[in-house]
């Protein structure tokens, strides 16, 4: 009888020890991308997605958004220097593209062509002026003007997706014209 009391008290601490260790731990997930970007190169990144008590209150989820942004911003600045992919810069409330960035298109379109690309997404931003909604709606206009001039100089538009930031990862978080003007512009995600 004692035996059976010893045996079975030591199966419980067992199982208690595995619930402890196995229930504290942090769930993460793996961001894993070989991107070469303009401004995006992004080799592996864990984001730590716990949520303490089921729910986040909006101090912590503005504060993990703005930690969020500027992670991604210091991804973009890497990225600046280490592609030969650059972004495009666009006018206040225009999706139109001008000849500066007609240019910069071109020596991206030559890239792309000349090079393994497997898929290319054209991220649309802009600046904080505006409401969300606009913003987004102009954001997907400039990812798709951008997509079309890519198309029209011989990339393959089965290869090119677009996506709208809108207002939401700006590069620079300053409220001027100077910063606006970084803000507005569309960013190649480019994986090999």
């Amino acid at each position: 009888m004692k035996k059976n009391v010893f045996l079975t008290m030591v199966i419980a601490l067992l199982i208690l020890s595995f619930l402890l260790v196995t229930g504290c731990a942090k769930k993460k997930s793996m961001v894993t991308s070989d991107v070469t970007p303009a401004t995006d190169t992004v080799a592996e990144q864990t984001v730590d997605t716990t949520k303490r008590d089921g729910a986040i209150s909006s101090d912590d989820s503005t504060a993990r958004q703005a930690a969020d942004r500027e992670q991604w911003v210091d991804l973009e600045r890497k990225a600046a220097v280490q592609s030969p992919v650059r972004h495009i810069n666009f006018d206040y409330d225009s999706s139109t593209i001008n000849a500066e960035a007609r240019e910069i298109l071109k020596a991206n379109a030559e890239y792309f062509k000349n090079n393994r690309v497997s898929s290319i997404i054209v991220e649309g931003h802009c600046d904080e002026r505006g409401t969300a909604e606009y913003n987004m709606a102009l954001g997907e206009r400039r990812a798709q003007e951008t997509k079309r001039y890519l198309v029209n100089l011989g990339v393959k538009e089965a290869i090119i997706k677009t996506v709208s930031f809108g207002e939401e990862l700006p590069l620079d978080p300053a409220s001027n014209e100077e910063a606006w003007a970084q803000n507005r512009r569309a960013n190649f995600v480019v994986n090999p």
